[in-house]
């Protein structure tokens, strides 16, 4: 029995070889990533991806998807776009306290780099952010719906890609409040021959350190709006939340503008606002540099604007309109008591008489009266939006 044990374990090594092999060669076909991309089996998600196609759709500019609620907050998403490629992409919004700031400050720019390296919607979420990851995807994927829209618009209609400035209407837009945690921003842009002339805040935070702050800050983030055409600016140091805030308001702003640009476009075939006003024979085309301002379109009569509550009380303004323009404009309400009857003698006639020579809102804040300049100029836009309706 012994002598026969050699020639056994060499019969069972000979048919172990010959499987290997048989099972090697059956193998090697199916492993082989060169033959199945030859053959076409593993082709499709390489071959779907290397068209990118969001990318060449997408028209150049800025553009803010719609803010995705999460368990934690909202996010939300603005994209810059040149030359029909995302060049960068930032949050406007993330969820805020706790633990939600060390968790952000940490997935954001990473979000941030991997929506320019993926050109689209279609990137990983971030370890131990799933809910801001999550958010952020829907967000830029509404940025990138809605910049792909515009490019189909601007491919039909011809233009090359303007950027925002060239596609604004002209007059003055208010954007949305945008609330932070200290208080509500709002900004309203002065567009003249398609550029913006002049951004304000006709909101910001009020009251204790804020008041310091964004006597610092406002001024800085209105001149870099006008400098930068755009929503792309950069926020004040140590004033992060009412930089945020008015990045956000403007942005909106700067939508609204557009939108008025193409309807404007729209209706004179393609002629600037000017044009269109002094087409129409209205009161208001006279007015030198007007095109578009909101006197040009103003109805006759009497209007009173929304009551406007601040730190002292309540402002409410009235204007009169004859011939489409301003002709008195009065404070029905203004702060009454203690210095508010001083403060409020000094300065409501000066702000109805600016309104009366500049024809609009944009009229500057009395020395001395922030709370009720604020108020008056609110209640004021708010009368004009109805008297221009």
């Amino acid at each position: 029995m012994r002598k026969s044990h050699p020639v056994r374990r060499a019969v069972l090594a000979t048919a172990a070889t010959v499987s290997g092999i048989v099972l090697l060669l059956t193998l090697k076909p199916g492993s082989d990533q060169g033959s199945a991309d030859a053959a076409g089996g593993a082709v499709p998600p390489a071959a779907a991806q290397s068209p990118q196609g969001g990318t060449q759709a997408i028209a150049n500019g800025t553009v803010t998807g719609d803010a995705a609620d999460t368990q934690y907050g909202a996010v939300q998403v603005r994209l810059t776009v040149s030359g029909g490629k995302i060049t960068k992409a930032e949050a406007v919004q993330s969820p805020k306290g706790g633990q939600s700031d060390q968790i952000n400050a940490n997935a954001v720019p990473k979000l941030n780099q991997a929506a320019v390296a993926a050109q689209s919607g279609e990137i990983d979420a971030v370890s131990g952010a799933t809910y801001t990851s999550a958010g952020y995807k829907k967000s830029l994927q509404s940025a990138l719906d809605k910049a792909k829209a515009a490019g189909a618009a601007e491919n039909g209609n011809g233009q090359g890609g303007a950027g925002s400035a060239q596609a604004l209407g002209d007059g003055t837009v208010t954007g949305d409040a945008a609330d932070t945690q200290y208080g509500a921003v709002q900004v309203r842009l002065t567009v003249s021959g398609g550029k913006i002339t002049k951004a304000e805040a006709v909101q910001s935070p009020k009251g204790g350190q804020s008041d310091q702050i964004n006597a610092n800050a406002v001024p800085k983030l209105n001149q870099a709006a006008v400098a930068a055409q755009s929503g792309e600016i950069d926020a004040v140091s140590g004033a992060t939340y009412t930089s945020a805030g008015y990045k956000k308001s403007l942005q909106s702003a700067l939508d609204k503008a557009k939108a008025a640009g193409a309807a404007e476009a729209a209706e004179s075939g393609g002629g600037s606002a000017a044009d269109a006003s002094a087409g129409s024979g209205s009161a208001g085309s006279g007015q030198d540099g007007a095109g578009g301002n909101a006197p040009a379109a103003l109805k006759d009569g009497a209007v009173t604007g929304d009551a406007v509550q601040t730190e002292y009380g309540a402002v409410q303004v009235r204007i009169t309109v004859e011939g489409g323009k301003i002709t008195k404009a009065e404070a029905v309400q203004a702060p009454k008591g203690g210095q508010s009857d001083r403060v409020t003698n000094q300065s409501v006639p000066r702000l109805n008489q600016a309104v009366v020579k500049t024809g609009g809102a944009d009229i500057d804040a009395v020395s001395g009266a922030t709370y009720t300049s604020a108020g008056y100029k609110k209640s004021l836009q708010s009368a004009l939006d109805q008297a221009g309706g």
